[in-house]
């Protein structure tokens, strides 16, 4: 290959507070700054850096929103540790932009079937006493709700939750909270129907029964079926709702059409 084929592309620049960001970030993971630890004011770091007040104040909130400093009025940043929950929150704005598209949502889907069988299937193995009680009063809490369906979907999320639990993982916990929130309009559209709810019970209760047996592989499977089942009720429900759009659309225009027209 020639080096005129080469796909290369020119270097951009790099913006001013991208540079002050990174030389920042470096100090703070290399243990320069500890947990806590002021940086220094603005008007320093303006004189350090060369900069102007706008490229610091940027700098300070991409490293906020990477959950590296926390900022507050009238103070001098400080470093922060990052938290499980705080990263991936911070990713909340792209999913649900990319979740637009509805092949993504089936991919999150897909996904979630993957993750919370793997989590079912640890809960299978490692639950202790304590955690089976749990799971099962969570279980009991969620069959009780069956007739609010506002109440039904809350408790259908602490069901899941209770197993996510046994791993005592706070990554596992905020992605699978995640993934359930980013799912919200699923979960909301499911719990509609009578009948859509005393069938997440049933199979809430054959995962249940198999973590109380400890039977790994069965825990897998009926999580994976639920959340199966759940997107196929999911997508049935949308087609449905469109049809009954494209119903009402057609009524409305013959209706239109029947109206006398005034004449001109």
């Amino acid at each position: 290959m020639s080096s005129a084929s080469l796909p290369l592309a020119p270097v951009q620049r790099r913006k001013v507070h991208d540079e002050v960001a990174a030389q920042l970030e470096a100090l703070i993971l290399s243990a320069h700054l500890g947990e806590g630890e002021a940086l220094p004011s603005e008007r320093e770091l303006m004189e350090r850096f060369g900069v102007g007040r706008p490229a610091v104040r940027q700098a300070l909130l991409t490293l906020e929103r990477t959950g590296l400093v926390r900022v507050a009025n009238g103070e001098r940043a400080r470093v922060a540790r990052p938290t499980a929950n705080g990263l991936i929150e911070s990713l909340s704005a792209p999913v649900r932009l990319l979740l637009a598209e509805p092949q993504n949502v089936r991919h999150l889907q897909q996904a979630r079937q993957f993750f919370e069988g793997g989590i079912a299937r640890h809960a299978a193995i490692a639950a202790d006493a304590a955690h089976r009680a749990r799971i099962e009063a969570a279980w009991q809490v969620n069959r009780d709700a069956l007739a609010d369906p506002a109440a039904f979907s809350r408790t259908d999320v602490a069901f899941h939750s209770e197993i996510a639990a046994v791993a005592a993982n706070p990554i596992i916990a905020a992605l699978g909270e995640a993934m359930r929130g980013w799912l919200t309009e699923q979960r909301t559209t499911t719990s509609v129907s009578r009948t859509s709810r005393e069938r997440t019970v049933q199979e809430h209760r054959m995962i249940l029964d198999a973590v109380l047996a400890g039977d790994g592989d069965a825990a897998d499977q009926a999580m994976r079926d639920h959340l199966a089942s759940v997107t196929d009720t999911y997508w049935a429900e949308v087609a449905r709702g469109r049809r009954r759009g494209s119903a009402r659309r057609a009524g409305e225009a013959t209706k239109a059409a029947a109206q006398p027209r005034d004449r001109e």
